[in-house]
């Protein structure tokens, strides 16, 4: 008489006969089956039972891109936005990747789940992409030209640099007035992992001797920053940020128009982050 397959488990080993491998192994093979069975039933009735199951098996797809995305990005972006869009993105890859093609899910997936995530980012943003293009091409020349000539740049300098002409960087400063609105809390961040100027304020009732340390150090940082601009721009950035005038009466102060004003502050709000780059990594 022939005996059958003999099955034993020990010790996190199953044997099949002579056949040995590991628990785990076993476990990654059982997975597999199912994924792939849970693909052919997609494939062959593609209702949303079966379509809800893909995505909460390949959820934490979404959150690795996620993460990746969000890298480098503002502080006031939320990961957990970026993985509800990128969830958008999973979807619509699972309904339309074609098996037949040979390509991983995985792959095909979080290319579709990083451009989900990369639409909605673009479908916030008012500002066009051009300008945001043309605004780090300038901070770029602007910390070129405050290295190699040790002093912050005039606008005819940045001008030359961009090789455009001073009344074109004027007109690239009012398109830029929309992007630097609340550029002055960010500004303390720059090249930090930090918060804004807001985290680092001193709780009213406990002091925290850590966060008294790390305001002091902001300050002084941004200080030194506004003390290295022109005399106009301490004078825009004080009467703006510090005496809360509107640029309309800022304006009447130095006898310009508003809209003059509205380059100046764009300018010294750009001004002030490349100082505080540079002083984050000398």
């Amino acid at each position: 008489m022939t005996a059958g397959p003999h099955v034993t488990e020990a010790a996190g080993v199953t044997t099949h006969g002579d056949a040995a491998a590991p628990a785990e192994t076993r476990a990654g093979y059982d997975v597999d089956a199912g994924i792939a069975a849970l693909w052919r039933q997609f494939a062959d009735s593609p209702d949303q039972a079966s379509r809800d199951r893909l995505v909460l098996h390949y959820a934490p797809l979404v959150k690795y891109v996620a993460g990746r995305v969000g890298t480098g990005l503002p502080t006031h972006v939320d990961v957990g936005d970026l993985v509800q869009s990128g969830i958008f993105g999973l979807v619509d890859a699972i309904e339309k990747f074609d098996p037949e093609r040979g390509l991983r899910f995985e792959t095909y997936a979080m290319q579709r789940i990083r451009g989900a995530i990369l639409d909605d980012l673009r479908s916030q943003d008012w500002v066009p992409r051009a300008v945001r293009s043309k605004a780090k091409e300038a901070e770029r020349a602007m910390e070129r030209l405050g290295a190699r000539l040790n002093r912050t740049p005039t606008d005819a300098e940045l001008a030359t640099e961009l090789g455009i002409g001073l009344d074109d960087l004027r007109d690239f400063y009012g398109q830029l007035q929309l992007t630097s609105v609340v550029a002055l809390e960010d500004l303390v961040a720059a090249g930090k992992d930090s918060g804004s100027l807001v985290d680092t304020l001193p709780d009213d009732d406990a002091v925290d001797p850590v966060a008294v340390l790390v305001d002091q150090d902001n300050r002084r940082q941004l200080a030194q920053a506004i003390a290295q601009l022109t005399e106009r721009d301490k004078i825009v950035v004080s009467l703006y940020y510090f005496e809360s005038l509107t640029l309309a009466e800022i304006g009447k102060v130095l006898g310009v128009t508003e809209s003059r004003v509205s380059q100046l502050h764009t300018r010294a709000v750009m001004r002030l982050r490349a100082k505080l780059v540079e002083q984050t990594g000398s």
